[in-house]
């Protein structure tokens, strides 16, 4: 049963989301499983204490055994015990152009996976269904490439300053105007890393005095934005607009702790699309609060841009609301348009404000020109602008492969999270043995996935995540379903009942987000 949404006219599309209840079956023998690992843990420390098993991993030196310990946190213990069993399910280090086949270079361990050898086998065209090449712009051949080659020969590699130095090249400013034209935006600003575009410039925008309210399953670089920031944090319920508007009337009813005086400004930190969840934001509810409490909201579009929409521009075109609705809208290249660095769009005052007191334009060096093509070239395939149609059929492509990959999962009888039209498709795995099992069986059937367990993820809810690509064939999907399906059978991975739980507590009440009148 999916929980549709309509809303009172704020959606004007049907909003279809799942997350499965965990069978209660399952989430004892996962607490099961992790409960005998930790038992064997204790074990193998105590093995390793009294020199009966060699001990790999980093320890104090015996004159520092007076000091505060530094390696006996929780996550040491999981790292020493849990991680390095499985942990040649990560890093797999490949030697092509991560397009939607992949070569690989095999490697061995001989220690358990506390070192890996490399062999000198590479194994050739592997499936990819981890990277995030959304419309397939991850390529070695074609116009974007051609046109990223020609500005290396021009210009080099490196500027070898910050922008507002001598690092401010005409092609920088071309790609920042190109980029407030694609977002309908009056100004866009960009920089050199995607993460550093969050992390240095939330802080920027509030301070000491403000209220952010941030959903629980944000990214760490929002996390890490928020808490640089030094404003107070709150947290609210995953895409739960009840637990927002609660926040947002205690935050205006009681004002700040002790004095209770007002907030100086209060922002609303949201993702497009939320990448272990596989969910979209519900911007349409999100808006309607930020306008009746009159808040600042602040849009992660990291992985939604260029993948969501009919014009692939994003979670507002994905809802077909207006940009001048989100006060900052942030976004990377990294992943749909095969590059790196990430951008802020809003108002002229904004982008002017942070010129002057973004970290990342201060101090961070200015973005390397053969990528600052490649966003141009694929942003302008996007858009038509290239005198093709190439742009449109990718997005188009990706919204086929990715309704038509998560439908079949479904009937398979996998437990899939998220929104049925997220690239970002998880499927659970739950048992931490299943975590590692998983990843080695696919990559033996030639098809690379990505496992995600704990601490990306709660401790039970281990998950391989799947990303689609519009450089995906049909026969590459197909493929790729046979092969997990033969997985699933032999891991005994298909816990689905079709007992799907709505997202929120309850109903969504339909006067609820009435704008109020100044």
């Amino acid at each position: 049963i999916n929980h549709i949404v309509h809303n009172g006219g704020l959606y004007k599309r049907p909003f279809n989301e799942a997350f499965e209840e965990t069978p209660m079956l399952v989430a004892v023998l996962t607490y099961v499983g992790y409960g005998v690992l930790t038992l064997f843990g204790y074990l193998r420390d105590f093995m390793r204490q009294w020199k009966i098993e060699k001990c790999q991993n980093a320890t104090e030196r015996e004159e520092q055994k007076d000091f505060v310990p530094l390696y006996q946190d929780f996550e040491n213990f999981y790292n020493r015990n849990l991680y390095m069993r499985i942990r040649d399910s990560w890093n797999r280090p490949i030697c092509s152009v991560p397009g939607a086949k992949v070569d690989m270079m095999e490697r061995v361990s001989h220690d358990y996976n506390w070192t890996f050898t490399y062999t000198g086998r590479v194994i050739k065209d592997i499936i990819n269904m981890g990277s995030y090449n959304y419309l397939g712009f991850a390529q070695k051949a074609g116009a974007c490439q051609e046109a990223a080659a020609k500005v290396l020969s021009q210009y080099g590699a490196g500027v070898c300053s910050t922008r507002q130095e001598m690092g401010n090249l005409d092609k920088h400013e071309e790609l920042e105007k190109l980029v407030a034209r694609f977002l309908g935006v009056e100004s866009a600003m960009t920089y050199g890393m995607g993460f550093a575009t969050n992390s240095m410039n939330i802080p920027a925008l509030v301070g000491k005095g403000c209220l952010i309210l941030s959903d629980e399953l944000n990214h760490a670089s929002l996390v890490l934005g928020a808490r640089l920031s030094g404003a107070t944090i709150r947290i609210f319920k995953h895409n739960n607009m009840q637990s927002l508007e609660k926040l947002l009337k205690d935050a205006i009813v009681h004002g700040q702790p002790r004095t209770r005086r007002p907030w100086k400004k209060i922002l609303i930190l949201v993702e497009g699309i939320y990448s272990m969840e596989g969910s979209i934001v519900r911007l349409p509810e999100v808006i309607a609060l930020k306008k009746k409490y009159k808040s600042y909201l602040y849009l992660d579009e990291a992985h939604s841009i260029g993948a969501l929409g009919p014009s692939g521009r994003g979670v507002v075109d994905y809802f077909g609301l207006s940009p001048e609705d989100v006060d900052v809208m942030m976004g990377t290249f990294t992943k749909s348009f095969g590059a790196a660095g990430g951008y802020i769009g809003g108002k002229k005052e904004l982008i002017d404000y942070l010129r002057t007191y973004s970290h990342s334009a201060a101090y961070a060096t200015s973005m390397s020109p053969p990528v600052v093509e490649q966003i141009i070239a694929s942003m302008k395939c996007i858009m038509g602008e290239d005198g093709t149609t190439v742009g449109e059929a990718r997005v188009q492509q990706l919204a086929e492969n990715t309704r038509y990959f998560r439908r079949r999962l479904k009937e398979m009888g996998f437990i899939i999270y998220g929104n049925e039209d997220s690239p970002v498709v998880p499927l659970m795995l739950y048992m931490p043995a299943k975590i590692g099992a998983f990843g080695r069986e696919m990559l033996k059937r030639n098809i690379g996935v990505v496992v995600v367990g704990f601490p990306a993820t709660p401790i039970i809810e281990s998950r391989a995540r799947f990303c689609l690509s519009a450089a995906h064939t049909k026969e590459m999907l197909d493929t790729a379903l046979k092969e997990i399906n033969e997985v699933g059978d032999l891991l005994q991975l298909k816990y689905s009942r079709h007992r799907l739980v709505p997202l929120l507590d309850r109903p969504f009440d339909e006067t609820t987000y009435e704008e109020t009148e100044d």
